[in-house]
């Protein structure tokens, strides 16, 4: 393997390991968390990890980047946890998570548009492949009764997460990716924040079950997540690091299965298998040839 394979191999596994943390996200909110405050997990997990980092950077926005990263951090962070939240209120289970992963299939046409990104074959395979493992891994036969706020929720989720990674792969400040994370993170956090205040309670008083869950999801479940899933934006192809987050399905299923007791039936394990096939397929070079032009898919 050469030092370029190696390089690339090295980007790939610390940009996957965020969606594989992420998807601990629904374990350490059910087991540890109060129920029923959404917006103020989501707001307590962005800004403080983001201040944090701020301070650690030291270095704050200037000129239009205000603007830019108020807007990234709103698809990175506000827009789209707020869309996850609705839709998985409103949806059967499983349901939102299969309209989540339609992400890597929007990440490849928007790329072709604000990129100039060739829209290849093989990636719009792998997109659709993977698509149809998370359904296989997360879909029940009862997920029937489908409610068009929700569907319009997590398609629109889906599609804000895939904007902000393009356009976060796009606007590359001259700044540390650890400065660029902080600005995002923080700009997420206090967009949440009126959301937060103004449809939730309060919370109850913490107790230390609360604390250590919110620490978890602040410090490893933004801080050092969303800093190696910038990094990996930034190094490897959008279509490519946006199937990468179908790692977070997969992990959040094997820890139901591992940790509650939860079934994984084969199925499941079917929609796995073809899940590592759609990501293996989403990394491979661009210099093969079933490349096709763009006016294919934009007549």
């Amino acid at each position: 393997m050469t030092n370029p394979d190696r390089h690339k191999m090295s980007d790939l596994i610390l940009t996957a390991l965020a969606p594989a943390i992420w998807g601990s996200t629904y374990l350490v909110t059910t087991e540890l968390l109060p129920a029923g405050y959404p917006l103020t997990v989501a707001f307590l997990r962005a800004l403080p990890a983001g201040l944090l980092l701020l301070l650690l950077g030291g270095q704050l926005p200037k000129g239009r980047w205000w603007g830019r990263i108020m807007v990234l951090g709103a698809l990175n962070f506000s827009i789209f946890w707020t869309l996850l939240f609705v839709a998985a209120y409103r949806l059967p289970g499983g349901v939102a998570a299969t309209l989540g992963a339609a992400q890597p299939l929007i990440v490849v046409f928007l790329a072709r548009l604000a990129l100039g990104t060739a829209v290849r074959l093989v990636a719009v395979m792998a997109a659709i492949a993977g698509l149809a493992g998370v359904a296989l891994l997360v879909l029940s036969p009862t997920a029937i009764a489908l409610d068009p706020v929700g569907i319009v929720a997590g398609l629109g989720g889906a599609l804000s997460m895939a904007a902000g990674t393009i356009l976060t792969r796009k606007w590359q400040p001259k700044a540390s990716l650890l400065t660029f994370t902080a600005w995002q993170l923080t700009a997420g956090g206090v967009l949440l924040l009126p959301l937060a205040f103004w449809f939730e309670p309060s919370l109850p008083p913490l107790t230390g079950r609360n604390i250590a869950g919110f620490a978890y999801l602040g410090l490893i479940g933004a801080a050092f997540t969303y800093f190696l899933w910038f990094r990996g934006i930034a190094r490897l192809e959008p279509a490519g690091v946006a199937t990468l987050g179908l790692f977070s399905p997969m992990t959040a299923v094997l820890l139901g299965w591992i940790v509650l007791g939860q079934g994984l039936g084969i199925l499941q394990m079917l929609g796995m298998g073809i899940v590592l096939v759609s990501v293996w397929l989403s990394q491979r070079p661009a210099q093969l040839k079933n490349s096709l032009p763009a006016a294919a898919f934009w007549r």
